[in-house]
């Protein structure tokens, strides 16, 4: 058995009842923090806090040699732990069908993704959220800026009414110029930077979500540009059409200029 378990967003204790009970009775534990992380703790303080020795993979060990955990989960109990919801990443359900042609079952217990949090944190209304986009290190795509494609999107959405979830790029261990274990976490601050530069509208930076001490600010995209924001990770999120408790959400809980809001109003 294959049991896939998301750990939420922060800490070891972000985990649901349900997915610490499948962890605590598994007899391996595999994990990976290359698609998400959790930055509330460390792998030594999961470890000690669910009394379980939790094997993490890097990004080629899960992609394109999982045969251990495949091996594992032929003939034992066997939990794989991503940070937020464990089936947000494509990684995640390519390894899962390739359990599902060895004929080993899987099971998936959900975590609380960013995606959730996002809406819940800034007054958002989730159903009102189109495709997101990740927005990359301009080296990490070889260019300058923006993407093209990451462009499209947002201006696709815009054009629908509907808002843009930007996840931001982190870099595990493989920033260039840098050591080895090095992390890199794209900021708020930054990304707003650089989307300003195709256009400054509406922005909100949503940081530490799940955290105890999670940031949510709200401005023009040059304005947010100029802060600080504090640890990762963050997001930004760009509304598209506001209803008008979306608005007053924005004001209220987000700190957003009311002048600057009432342009987006249906």
């Amino acid at each position: 058995m294959l049991t896939f378990v998301g750990l939420g967003l922060y800490d070891e204790r972000s985990i649901t009842v349900e997915g610490q009970d499948a962890l605590g009775e598994a007899d391996r534990a595999f994990a990976e923090f290359y698609t998400s992380r959790l930055v509330g703790t460390t792998v030594e303080e999961l470890e000690a806090y669910h009394g379980v020795e939790i094997e993490v993979r890097d990004r080629a060990g899960v992609e394109q040699h999982p045969d251990e955990i495949l091996d594992a989960a032929a003939t034992d109990d066997v939990v794989f732990l991503t940070a937020g919801d464990t089936m947000i990443s494509t990684t995640h359900v390519d390894l899962r069908m390739r359990a599902h042609e060895r004929g080993i079952d899987t099971r998936v217990i959900h975590g609380v993704t960013a995606q959730s949090a996002a809406a819940g944190l800034t007054g958002l209304q989730n159903y009102r959220f189109g495709k997101a986009v990740t927005l990359p290190f301009p080296y990490a795509h070889g260019g300058d800026g923006v993407p093209p494609s990451v462009v499209e999107s947002i201006e696709a959405n815009r054009e629908r009414g509907l808002h843009t979830l930007v996840y931001l790029d982190i870099k595990v261990g493989d920033v260039p110029g840098k050591p080895s274990d090095s992390d890199e976490f794209m900021t708020g601050d930054v990304a707003a930077s650089l989307l300003t530069e195709w256009r400054d509208v509406l922005g909100v930076v949503v940081a530490r979500a799940g955290s105890p001490d999670p940031v949510v600010a709200a401005d023009r995209l040059s304005e947010l540009s100029e802060r600080e924001f504090g640890g990762p990770l963050h997001m930004l999120v760009l509304p598209g059409t506001l209803h008008h408790l979306e608005a007053d959400a924005l004001c209220d809980l987000c700190g957003a200029p009311r002048n600057l809001v009432e342009q987006s109003l249906a």
